[in-house]
């Protein structure tokens, strides 16, 4: 990447957004003129349900400042992420969502807090526009994702922020084959800040989250940047050992007192139950470790692009 010093690039990855192209576009552009003499917008269409594509293309040919990427199908919005970042040129790089809850107005103070001299400035959502439960499912998936990966993770805090080339091209070095923006961008480090931000409302449409697709993110997550769940399984196993032992030790005591008049025949049933179910759970987890392995071994691309727009000076 030979990024140019006065070109800001901003990364979008489309998914349902094709009703907030048009504002997007005209957003991105005056907010990004405010700021820097050029600036480029890559549009990643994730396959689009909506059939986005045509409209990304048309705002192509209107302004050759706006790159088209079209991925031959979903592959999820962190991987259509990487595949826009492969092909920005600017020294800073702006990632956002299409929606327009990411306010394209705040780029210009992003712009300015980095040029205190920081390489990442995240973009804290102060006052939220979302709803009571979306809310509490951010912040409960945050909360166990920054424990089980050991990192520091703030749920006001998601895609939207700004960041130096040197940050995105470190990003792009990580050949991991699951890939999650936030985490990744606070995992190679550098000079990062925080700075609160609006938070729009979303106008139209509703959240392609679900709890299932949430709770599906922070599994794959949890395996690619931790193995902290193995290590609980070990100490879980260990405390279990010695629970077992002192409870030999008592009910031996009870033998040798003539204590025991019956033989225990449900606590025998339920020991083994209970111990049956933390085997299974224990392989499971060790099992889906291998299963990412597996992934991660067979080195299958992590995006396919069927389709580019305005990327003739891209390698």
């Amino acid at each position: 990447m030979n990024p140019h010093s006065n070109r800001l690039s901003i990364v979008v990855p489309v998914y349902m957004g094709r009703v907030f192209l048009r504002d997007l576009y005209e957003r991105v552009k005056t907010s990004a003129e405010s700021a820097f003499p050029d600036f480029e917008l890559i549009l990643v269409n994730d396959a689009s349900p909506d059939n986005a594509w045509p409209d990304i293309a048309a705002l192509c040919k209107e302004d050759p400042r706006i790159k088209g990427i079209n991925l031959s199908r979903n592959f999820g919005q962190h991987y259509a992420i990487t595949a826009g970042l492969t092909y920005v040129t600017g020294e800073w790089v702006v990632v956002m969502d299409c929606d327009l809850q990411d306010v394209p107005e705040e780029i210009p103070n992003l712009y300015q807090k980095a040029r205190e001299g920081y390489d990442s400035v995240f973009a804290q959502r102060h006052d939220r526009q979302d709803g009571i439960l979306k809310r509490l499912q951010s912040r409960s998936f945050y909360k166990i994702l920054g424990y089980l990966t050991d990192t520091k993770l703030d749920h006001s805090v998601a895609n939207f922020g700004i960041y130096h080339h040197k940050v995105i091209q470190s990003i792009l070095f990580m050949e991991d084959n699951i890939r999650y923006f936030p985490t990744m961008s606070q995992w190679v480090g550098f000079r990062k800040a925080y700075l609160p931000v609006s938070h729009g409302e979303r106008k139209a449409g509703a959240s392609s989250y679900s709890l299932i697709k949430l709770l599906r993110l922070a599994t794959d997550n949890i395996i690619a940047f931790s193995d902290k769940p193995l290590k609980i399984f070990t100490y879980t196993g260990f405390a279990m050992s010695a629970i077992a032992l002192l409870i030999a030790i008592f009910y031996y005591s009870l033998y040798l007192t003539d204590k025991i008049k019956v033989q225990g025949y449900a606590s025998l049933i339920l020991s083994v139950w209970f111990i049956g179910g933390i085997l299974m759970f224990s392989l499971g987890i060790i099992g889906i470790y291998i299963g990412k392995i597996f992934d991660q071994v067979k080195g299958r691309p992590t995006f396919i692009i069927s389709d580019k727009i305005n990327m003739d000076g891209h390698a």
